[in-house]
């Protein structure tokens, strides 16, 4: 037992040592990364800020670049879906497909009711399975005994449980 317990912890150690070492570290982010510098603008999508600060599209294509010199001239001698086109280059939606409601709330609202559902299976199963009976403390008897017992003992007397009993009526105030 105790040389099974001495190769389990080589074992852990060894484990260990080659999991906190920055040569596994590095040998796990050998291939190229994409990283993204949050410092310069980006595009985003945003109803407060309809206008992003750069273009959605910011490799441009041949054509779409003979689109930007033709949208240097004057606009109407373009086309409908070239101007369209021009549109989609520098923004990705429209004010009204922004503005177009999501169905992720059904996502929302469809987790939450899992959730509800799975925890009502939990507590039915505690009540079922886990909890005893109800004990006989919570009986009405024992608790009007209970409760005589106390104003017979005069218990807290000043502002408390006995003070609320006239003794000399034997009732309630």
């Amino acid at each position: 037992m105790l040389a099974s317990r001495a190769l389990v912890r080589g074992l852990q150690s060894g484990f260990w040592r080659r999991v906190s070492t920055s040569s596994g570290a590095w040998a796990a982010h050998t291939h190229d990364v994409d990283v993204l510098d949050c410092s310069a603008p980006q595009y985003n999508n945003r109803l407060d800020t309809p206008l992003p600060d750069v273009p959605f599209v910011r490799n441009l294509s041949a054509e779409q670049k003979k689109l930007k010199e033709k949208e240097k001239g004057p606009w109407t001698q373009l086309t409908k879906e070239e101007k369209l086109a021009i549109y989609r280059l520098t923004h990705e939606l429209s004010f009204s497909e922004m503005k177009k409601g999501s169905k992720e709330w059904m996502t929302v609202l469809g987790g939450m009711f899992f959730f509800f559902g799975f925890t009502g299976l939990l507590v039915w199963w505690q009540r079922v399975y886990v909890y005893g009976d109800v004990p006989h403390t919570f009986s009405q008897e024992w608790i009007d005994k209970q409760t005589q017992r106390m104003i017979d003992m005069r218990v807290n007397p000043v502002h408390g449980f006995s003070n609320k009993w006239d003794y000399e009526k034997k009732q309630w105030k």
